[in-house]
């Protein structure tokens, strides 16, 4: 079986250091980050294309892609011709761009189903998505759905920083993954 290569995709504002995306990065073997050329101004065609040229350019390995709030948007948007390279995706707090003038460029959020297997983690208090609508997210694109109570925008500042359970969630895509192994590494 080919390597994975993880494509850790931050939100609007990007994931700072102490971020489960930035610590997941750093440890686990295979992931790279999808930069923004502007992370404050985000525009939905520079987003899709930065995405999709990370997903081209991944020379035949098995593409699973590890999304946070504006980066599950971004990820809806990938051209039907790209998503089709993308084995799997975990789809953690999706933004609703229609809540925020910044991100009104990733409206309409995309309704067809993804042609990869997703999951979709959503929290019941999420300030910046309501759970009913990420539900709905998670039905439109075919994704399993983890409702998580009271975890905010599963950030940093909700209290998620290694989030162990996510790394479980990862493993449940096929990607191989010792949240216990990456835990003493972090140490």
């Amino acid at each position: 079986m080919k390597a994975d290569r993880i494509l850790i995709v931050p939100g609007w504002r990007g994931s700072e250091p102490a971020h489960w995306q930035s610590r997941w990065q750093a440890r686990l073997p295979g992931a790279h980050r999808v930069e923004q050329g502007d992370w404050l101004f985000p525009r939905r065609q520079a987003w899709v294309d930065r995405l999709s040229d990370a997903v081209l350019g991944s020379g035949g390995e098995r593409v699973v892609i590890v999304a946070h709030s504006l980066g599950c948007i971004t990820t809806a948007h990938l051209p039907p011709e790209v998503a089709v390279r993308v084995s799997a995706a975990l789809l953690v707090a999706p933004a609703d761009p229609e809540r925020r003038a910044q991100l009104a460029d990733f409206a309409p959020v995309p309704h067809q189903r993804l042609p990869y297997r997703s999951i979709l983690v959503a929290s019941s208090d999420d300030p910046y998505c309501p759970v009913r609508l990420a539900g709905a997210y998670a039905r439109a694109w075919g994704s399993e759905f983890v409702r998580l109570e009271n975890a905010g925008h599963i950030n940093v500042a909700s209290g998620f920083g290694e989030w162990p359970q996510g790394l479980q969630l990862l493993s449940l895509l096929g990607v191989e993954v010792h949240p216990a192994e990456l835990l003493r590494r972090a140490a």
